[in-house]
Formats: structure tokens, sequence, C-alpha cells
């Protein structure tokens, strides 16, 4: 059991407008692994998301999350699965707690949210609007939002953007330690120190298809460099690409 694959993708294709956002991508990640899903803006990586997470409906392909259907069986399914999206749009007029309260209130078991935001370092903003908080304290609430359900698996959507380098390295502890505990996390980020810090597998999309799937350490060892921000730039850039041919 611990070593099946906890989200399977197959053939996952999706456009729009007849013009193609996924391209034919499969992928699969185990149990407590931390995954990251990279590619510049624009080269699909939250219609993946969206599209593993039935959000959003695949043109064709297969999704498993702990060997459940996000497209048939939802329901079920998110009572075990975290999701944290970019941008939230929650009402203005919100405190901390009431979101909190009310994000508990759709699961049948769930964490205690005040300690959650203890470790997080808002819990003196608990009171507040959402509103008042800044671009890190909002970032670190949707982080607590989505652990609430106490899930198998986490959605992370550009996980510490807007954090400072002391609040980013808080938050990869944590994460870190939810992964010893058997936590399964799936992010995208634009920060390549953090997916060198957290990530055991990674896959790089351009223009909506794989060109990398593997260890940051395999990627790097294919490239003609040795560090890994400029691998990714190689495998993300076209012009480059040619460059080094």
């Amino acid at each position: 059991m611990s070593m099946q694959d906890v989200i399977r993708v197959e053939h996952l294709s999706k456009s729009f407008n007849g013009l193609p956002v996924i391209r034919n991508l499969s992928l699969s990640i185990k149990r407590g692994a931390v995954f990251g899903l990279l590619g510049a803006n624009g080269a699909g990586k939250s219609t993946t998301i969206e599209c593993m997470l039935g959000t959003k409906k695949a043109d064709s392909g297969r999704v498993t999350i702990l060997g459940k259907n996000p497209w048939k069986e939802r329901k079920q399914l998110f009572q075990r699965v975290g999701v944290q999206f970019q941008e939230a749009h929650y009402q203005e007029k919100i405190t901390v707690q009431e979101l909190c309260e009310v994000t508990q209130s759709f699961y049948k078991k769930t964490d205690n949210y005040k300690k959650l935001l203890e470790q997080f370092g808002i819990f003196e903003k608990r009171k507040n609007f959402v509103s008042e908080l800044s671009g890190g304290q909002r970032q670190r609430l949707f982080i607590v939002l989505a652990l609430i359900p106490q899930p198998e698996v986490v959605f992370l959507d550009e996980l510490t953007t807007g954090l400072d380098a002391r609040a980013r390295r808080d938050v990869w502890k944590i994460l870190t330690s939810l992964k010893k505990k058997g936590l399964t996390i799936f992010l995208t980020s634009h920060f390549m120190d953090e997916v060198e810090n957290l990530c055991d597998g990674i896959c790089i999309l351009r223009k909506g298809q794989m060109v990398f799937h593997g260890t940051v350490e395999d990627a790097i060892a294919s490239s003609p460099f040795d560090k890994f921000e400029d691998t990714y730039l190689w495998y993300t850039e076209e012009e480059m690409g040619n460059e080094y041919l």
C-alpha cells in the first residue's frame, strides 16, 4: 500500500478553442513524496491542476487520486485532499477565524486550525479580516486552509509567492515534517531553491508538453549545466535550446 501511486495521470490532454494547453501528459506520484510541476507562465500548470482535480474537464486521459476518479467521485475524494488555490476569492469581510471555521464545517475530520495558525505564525491575526492580512500572511492562511481537513494529499499552487526568505524557510520546514508523516504534496513553484529543497520528483512543462520528468539531479545531469536554475531555463526556453544544440 505504501508504495502505491497516490496520484496517477495518464495521457491527459486539454484544448481551449482548438489550441492545445496540455498535450498527452502522464505522471505518477508515490505516497509521501513532494512533487513539483514547473514551467513558465502560460505553460499549462494551473490548467493541469484544474483538470487533475476535476474543476476543469479534460478532453481526454485519466486521473486517479487515492484510487478515486476526481471527476466522478469528487465528494468522497475531497474529504481526503487539501487544495490551496492561488488568489482564492474570499469575502473581504470575514475574519481569519471565521474562514477557518467555515472551512472546517465542510469536512468530517479536521485538524485544530488554531494549532495550524500558530505553526504558520499567524495565530495573532485570527480576529483580523482576511482583507487586512499582508500578501505573505494571506498566502500562509491559504496553506492552513488546505491542511485543515488533515489531508492525505495536498495541492499547493505557487506555494510561497509573496513570502520573505524567513517565512519561506518556515513553510518548507513545516511541509517537510508533514511529508515525514506521510502527506503527499503536489506543488507548483517559480522558485528553484524551493524546488531543490522540497521536491523528490519534478515535471517541467513547456507549452503544455512535458519536457522533463524525474528528479532535480537527473534534470541537471541531462542538461549542459551544473545549476538547477540554468537547467530549468534551458528546458523551458526554446531560444536557448537551439544555441546549445
